[in-house]
């Protein structure tokens, strides 16, 4: 079951986890799917992390860790507005480290300190209009039968080369997922800088699909590039999921005020 939330009205306390998105988006800046997914996670001291959040932000913490993510899937006709996804540059790809964050009206996200994708005019303008940390890779999700495997190999900017193998076997769905893997999966948002300004960028999706999976493969240098620690042993959670359709809304500032 989700943690039990925090008394109503605490000060600065995170939100509730909920599986579900606590609200609506009417009118969507960007859609998108996210398909075939694999989540891994490692512990993470929060001491470790906290200087790789935006300002305003701390480390989320779950029984006294955080967690870094290493999520590979590919990304399926992103769309602006309520216009139809695109088929080519809009699919493709993509790996992601990220953290996990609260910010000071106690809204959960995540934080990403990078984002490799295998086509190069989507990352150019996710970096150069949105200043999101995105990198072109050369990049490959392939499926034999109950195995799904990720590659990926960076171009540019760097450091190049910078790469990752990725091989799960899919298990049974998951009826209910633990708190932790609550935690992990059931984010509403995330934070990130533009132009200076802290931002959140809210989100919502269905209910995620989860799937239990074994690690056959991981090979990777891609957390350590984005300036964390070496993992050490295995993940602790390992998930996969089919994919849900997303939506993003218009990005509010942390303090709550809308941007421009």
């Amino acid at each position: 079951m989700p943690p039990t939330p925090p008394p109503p009205g605490t000060p600065g306390s995170p939100e509730p986890i909920t599986a579900e998105p606590p609200e609506a988006i009417a009118r969507p800046l960007l859609t998108q799917s996210w398909l075939d997914l694999t989540f891994l996670h490692w512990a993470a001291d929060p001491a470790d992390v906290a200087p790789l959040l935006p300002p305003g932000t701390t480390p989320d913490i779950l029984d006294g860790v955080t967690y870094v993510g290493l999520v590979a899937f590919r990304m399926h006709r992103v769309g602006w507005l309520r216009l139809p996804g695109i088929p080519y540059l809009g699919t493709f790809p993509e790996t992601n480290v990220r953290l996990y964050s609260v910010d000071g009206q106690g809204r959960r996200g995540v934080v990403f300190l990078s984002l490799d994708a295998s086509r190069l005019l989507p990352v150019t303008v996710a970096r150069i209009g949105f200043r999101m940390p995105y990198l072109w890779s050369r990049m490959a999700v392939r499926r034999s039968g109950g195995t799904v495997t990720y590659t990926s190999s960076r171009r540019w900017p760097g450091p190049r080369g910078a790469r990752s193998r990725i091989t799960v076997r899919v298990g049974e769905p998951i009826g209910e997922p633990t708190a932790l893997e609550h935690f992990l999966t059931a984010r509403w948002g995330l934070h990130g800088a533009f132009f200076g300004r802290s931002v959140y960028l809210p989100n919502t999706h269905p209910r995620w699909p989860l799937h239990r999976a074994e690690l056959i493969e991981c090979e990777e240098d891609l957390v350590t590039a984005a300036g964390l620690p070496e993992p050490v042993g295995a993940p602790v959670s390992v998930l996969y999921s089919p994919g849900v359709p997303a939506r993003f809304g218009r990005p509010a500032r942390p303090a709550g005020i809308r941007t421009p």
